[in-house]
């Protein structure tokens, strides 16, 4: 009689069935290859009749790694980090890793917090994508597991990064504008957003490129909807207006096109709107968003390579992995008003 009347079936009961020892269950369930075919089948088919699953915590106790990946996104409502994860799930899949995710939900103690669980379940290393939370608590989880940041540059040497260009990226965006016909083009903030600064920074510096110093306008704003329409009702109070805005991501371009069509105003034909990201939003036939293409899936496998490389192959020095931005063209964005040129 099979101890699954009186409970779970146990590495005992699997190698009773098998006829084999515990030990070589146990080298059978954490993938050894030193067990002959035989054997290994043995045990296999004797898990599968008694519906034995190992203890994946238990295992990790014994081996010191629970081959499980913690992932930390800073807001499950961005479809960027959606994309990021699909990526991070693909190659963690394919080294032979499992994925715990949470969230902090844009709040840096709730981040902290998300952290401190991924730890407890013993996550070999953690991914955090955008994180909002101080450097010293990221430097601090770097002590205990390896730390790889998506969208955020590492201030520490032991932690690693992936991230687009921001910089570049917005003053592609400014060129872009430029190139159109556009002088007042104006930014919203992107608050304490991952990146936020970067692109500010890109665009204010892209402005007095272009000799386009005096039309600098920058709002506060956030990476969501109502961040991006707030800015852009400040925006169009303005006079005079501007004639372009560059949002601080998709989420924000939405909330934007939004308080545009409330004012009564079209898009591109009255104002013309930048997003940031060319997340799947972007993309939708009836928003048609020009914005900055990040290679979400890519950044997202990078992150788990850049992570294995500490944890698997000993890696030490800093890694900052970044990956070029380039402008996907849409509807959004066309020359302003005749009106407006003669300004």
């Amino acid at each position: 009689m099979i101890s699954r009347a009186r409970g779970k079936p146990t590495i005992t009961d699997v190698a009773k069935r098998a006829g084999v020892s515990k030990s070589l269950v146990s080298l059978v369930m954490r993938g050894q290859r030193h067990v002959s075919p035989a054997r290994r089948d043995a045990v296999q088919r004797a898990a599968t009749a008694l519906g034995y699953r190992p203890n994946a915590m238990a295992q990790g106790l014994v081996q010191r790694r629970t081959r499980l990946l913690g992932v930390m996104v800073s807001d499950l409502n961005n479809l960027f980090f959606a994309e990021v994860v699909a990526g991070i799930l693909e190659q963690a899949s394919r080294s032979g890793y499992r994925v715990l995710i949470n969230t902090g939900n844009r709040q840096a103690d709730k981040e902290d917090q998300a952290i401190e669980a991924l730890l407890q379940l013993r996550a070999d290393g953690l991914i955090l994508a955008g994180p909002l939370l101080e450097s010293r608590l990221v430097v601090e989880a770097s002590r205990e597991v390896p730390v790889v940041l998506v969208g955020r540059v590492a201030a520490s040497a032991s932690v690693d990064s992936v991230t687009n260009d921001d910089h570049a990226g917005a003053g592609i965006v400014v060129d872009h504008c430029v190139s159109l016909g556009h002088r007042r083009i104006a930014h919203i903030d992107g608050g304490p957003g991952a990146g936020a600064r970067a692109r500010r920074r890109g665009y204010e510096q892209a402005m007095r490129r272009r000799r386009l110093t005096g039309e600098i306008r920058v709002v506060p704003g956030a990476y969501t909807e109502a961040g991006g329409h707030d800015g852009t009702l400040h925006l169009l109070g303005l006079r005079p207006r501007p004639t372009a805005i560059f949002a601080p991501n998709d989420l924000a371009a939405i909330g934007a096109l939004n308080a545009i069509e409330e004012q009564g105003l079209r898009v591109p034909a009255d104002v013309s709107l930048v997003g940031y990201d060319n997340t799947a939003l972007a993309a939708l036939r009836h928003i048609s968003l020009t914005t900055i293409h990040q290679p979400r899936l890519e950044m997202g496998q990078m992150a788990v390579t850049t992570l294995l490389e500490r944890l698997e192959e000993g890696r030490r020095r800093q890694r900052r992995v970044v990956l070029a931005p380039r402008l996907i063209v849409r509807s959004t964005a066309a020359p302003p008003p005749p009106e407006r040129r003669r300004r």
